[in-house]
């Protein structure tokens, strides 16, 4: 899982110097920093819209406002990361209230990326995947953002806290019960799903 976890405090500055070399016509930086985010931020908008196609679209939408944000980028003021991240928050939210709050479609979830597992093993991994997907499309939005955020992306609270636009509290509030939502409706499907009482 490539989360927020696994990025040191010199990688994210590096991503702002990424970002103000791209500013001043830097196209390898442009393509670097591309490369650095674009599969995390499609990563999170395919998890919390579960529609593969939308999700490349919020993930462009997304990188078109960082490069019209890069002229005007006062590093220090917020990581890169966050900045991104928090467009994308916006942009599901809004994809999801336009919807309705409707059932994402499962069809779009990726098969796991290790060629190594066995046919049973990927099978089991995918109707693991589509039954952590519809539970998460049940969720209210802002805790499906704040699961999602915390416990597959890797962030630290404080960190979705400001992606999400609330305190840390209730970042807190919106992990627990949602985390809590997930197991109670993935519990049923234990067996099914090939977890045993390890």
């Amino acid at each position: 899982m490539d989360g927020m976890q696994n990025l040191s405090d010199d990688q994210r500055d590096a991503d702002a110097e990424l970002l103000q070399r791209y500013a001043t016509g830097d196209a390898a930086a442009a393509r670097l920093l591309t490369t650095r985010l674009v599969p995390r931020i499609h990563g999170h908008a395919l998890r919390v819209l579960g529609d593969r196609a939308e999700a490349e679209d919020v993930a462009q939408e997304a990188m078109l406002r960082l490069w019209r944000q890069a002229p005007e980028w006062r590093t220090g003021e917020a990581k890169v990361t966050t900045w991104v991240y928090r467009v994308v928050a916006n942009l599901c939210t809004d994809r999801l209230r336009r919807r309705g709050a409707g059932a994402a479609g499962l069809d779009d979830v990726a098969e796991p990326a290790d060629p190594t597992p066995g046919v049973t093993q990927k099978m089991q991994q995918a109707a693991r995947e589509d039954a952590l997907q519809q539970a998460l499309a049940t969720l209210p939005e802002r805790q499906r953002q704040a699961v999602v955020l915390r416990h597959i992306d890797g962030m630290a609270n404080p960190e979705i806290a400001e992606v999400l636009g609330i305190g840390v509290e209730a970042v807190e509030s919106l992990t627990a019960r949602g985390k809590r939502a997930l197991a109670a409706q993935l519990s049923a499907q234990r067996d099914a799903l090939g977890f045993d009482d390890e």
